[in-house]
């Protein structure tokens, strides 16, 4: 049995008791934190066994466990490790001639008119053989690992056509390159509805999704034990919200868990009805929404209407931070009694970080999170978000997955940016960084 201890640690944890049934903490239970300022963690065969107090130097899990590989963490936090519930980091072509023209003032719809934005990436990543996207993604993720993700979520969406999604989603699925990445948590999520084909008539395109691209990645997902979940990207030029309800209907009869990108830039009325239909109102909808990402949009008296409902709702500042400086407020969610998650949003164009401590940093002075609730955010609720309760807290049962910081004040994970913040990665109760 694969063993692990894990000495003179500060262990700072969600608290576990306040999860509710799918793992996620909600309005004030985001506030608080439990904290052993000196303990002691042992991980037997992936998961967090025991967790006691040290006592002096060894004390007596240490001494129950002589002769177990151990970590001293000399005092240092010790986190859950990292959840990206929110990435895009499934891609080929780079957008950095794209970007360098937007500094110098071009607009993004005249760089998308010439075939650039979102288009580029498309085009690049269709040509890309799978050993390219597999690649390409390991690499991000050994980065993102570094960094503290133990879990990352990966979308599709950058292909639009079926056959193309379906190459991503191989990508996706497909065993890590890297030994150290397997022990990483890698979740697949079909973002069927992203951009709308320029090449066909919206609602053939739409069609061709509905028809073809979701079934097959049903049973694609099927093959491999893994969920169905179903993304869209609604806003004006992009999927309308009767296409979407479309998807979302299909989907939904294939057992599909729902997410959306919503209210980035306008609303479009998603958000409302995945309210109306938690509240049990009429909503064109099948059911409510599993998470609502972005809300940078999105008011505050709908917020609050969010917050009373069991949608978590997804931070997404690293995006702002790049694009236009507007930020969802997460204060208004919170506040209302709801759930909140962080995450990186990494993508080629809106948002180039695969750094979950930079998210946090952001998430804390831009989304109007506490420290806490930003750890919170980005652990429990982002594990929540991924429909993986047994992750997100430092608790007897739960994954080994764990972050070591390089300091000893949890604080510091928000108050300090620009460096990694973190000393060692355990995942699935193995030292993999």
């Amino acid at each position: 049995m694969t063993q692990l201890l894990i000495t003179n640690a500060r262990v700072v944890t969600p608290r576990q008791a306040s999860r509710d049934a799918n793992g996620a903490l909600a309005g004030p239970a985001m506030r608080h934190l439990d904290v052993l300022p000196s303990a002691d963690v042992l991980c037997e065969a992936g998961c967090f066994t025991r967790i006691a107090p040290t006592a002096g130097t060894q004390g007596e899990l240490a001494r129950a466990a002589r002769g177990v590989p151990t970590l001293d963490a000399r005092g240092r936090v010790l986190l859950p490790g990292f959840v990206d519930c929110h990435t895009h980091a499934c891609f080929a072509g780079s957008r950095l001639d794209e970007w360098q023209q937007k500094l110098a003032g071009v607009p993004y719809l005249d760089i998308l008119r010439a075939g650039g934005g979102i288009h580029s990436t498309v085009r690049a990543t269709r040509a890309a053989s799978l050993t390219e996207l597999q690649a390409s993604l390991s690499a991000r993720a050994a980065r993102m690992l570094a960094h503290g993700t133990t879990t990352l979520e990966v979308k599709t969406g950058y292909g639009l056509l079926p056959d193309a999604e379906l190459a991503m989603l191989r990508a996706i699925l497909a065993s890590p390159l890297d030994a150290a990445l397997a022990g990483q948590t890698r979740c697949a999520t079909a973002l069927l509805g992203h951009a709308l084909d320029p090449s066909m008539d919206p609602e053939a395109f739409v069609d061709a999704i509905i028809e073809q691209a979701l079934p097959a990645c049903a049973e694609m997902l099927r093959g491999v034990g893994a969920p169905l979940v179903v993304d869209v990207y609604i806003e004006q030029g992009a999927w309308s919200l009767p296409q979407v309800c479309r998807l979302f209907a299909a989907a939904h009869a294939l057992g599909a868990r729902l997410r959306a990108h919503a209210d980035q830039f306008s609303c479009q009325g998603l958000v409302e009805a995945s309210i109306d239909a938690a509240m049990g109102k009429p909503s064109p909808l099948p059911a409510p929404l599993h998470t609502l990402d972005h809300l940078e949009a999105t008011s505050e008296a709908v917020l609050a209407q969010l917050g009373r409902t069991p949608t978590i709702a997804v931070m997404l500042p690293c995006t702002g931070f790049h694009t236009d400086q507007r930020y969802a407020n997460a204060r208004a969610i919170i506040d209302a009694g709801g759930r909140v998650a962080l995450a990186t949003n990494y993508n080629p164009g809106t948002s180039p970080c695969f750094a979950m401590p930079m998210a946090i940093a952001l998430g804390v002075r831009c989304n109007k999170l506490t420290i806490a609730e930003a750890i919170v955010a980005a652990t429990a609720n982002a594990a929540a978000a991924l429909a993986l309760p047994d992750r997100g807290t430092i608790a007897p049962g739960q994954r080994a997955d764990a972050v070591l910081l390089e300091g000893s004040d949890e604080r510091s994970l928000a108050y300090e940016f620009g460096a990694n913040p973190v000393a060692s990665v355990i995942a699935g109760g193995r030292v993999v960084g």
